[in-house]
């Protein structure tokens, strides 16, 4: 499993015309599902998003969480983190989870972060359908975060 973080000031996901959430300044979770991946890999990932440190302190050091700071997370799954680009040019998505066991650790990760930082903290974009995901890099600060599988 993997999830992209993005520190962001401003993050929302619109499919067609509904808006499906939006957050102020916090972090824009992609969460990508492999097939070998479980429940202990989202907890664990939930738990790493949660206590990642990529707030200023009042050093402007990078010293802060989203459990530290009340900022908010935007969650979207996204099954093209899993893609295998080595040969050709066209990519793979062989190693991406079918979609009904990608759908239960998506909502999974999303239930652990949510009882982690807060059940109002937390956005979502809409499993499995076109996005049209709009934010606002802060920093940039981008990090990948892998779980024990991907380790």
């Amino acid at each position: 499993m993997i999830a992209l973080i993005q520190r962001v000031s401003e993050c929302s996901v619109t499919v067609g015309s509904e808006l499906t959430g939006k957050i102020n300044a916090g972090i824009l979770v992609l969460l990508g599902v492999k097939h070998e991946d479980n429940e202990n890999e989202a907890a664990y990932l939930a738990a790493k998003a949660a206590n990642l440190r990529i707030f200023h302190d009042e050093n402007e050091k990078m010293n802060l969480s989203l459990l530290d700071t009340g900022m908010e997370a935007m969650v979207v799954s996204q099954f093209t983190l899993h893609a295998d680009t080595r040969h050709g040019n066209r990519p793979s998505f062989t190693d991406s989870a079918e979609p009904v066991k990608a759908e239960e650790l998506y909502e999974y990760f999303i239930k652990e972060l949510k009882m982690l930082i807060g059940f109002d903290k937390v956005q979502t974009g809409k499993f499995g359908a076109m996005m049209k995901v709009k934010l606002v890099n802060d920093g940039p600060v981008t990090i990948t975060l892998k779980s024990k599988n991907e380790l």
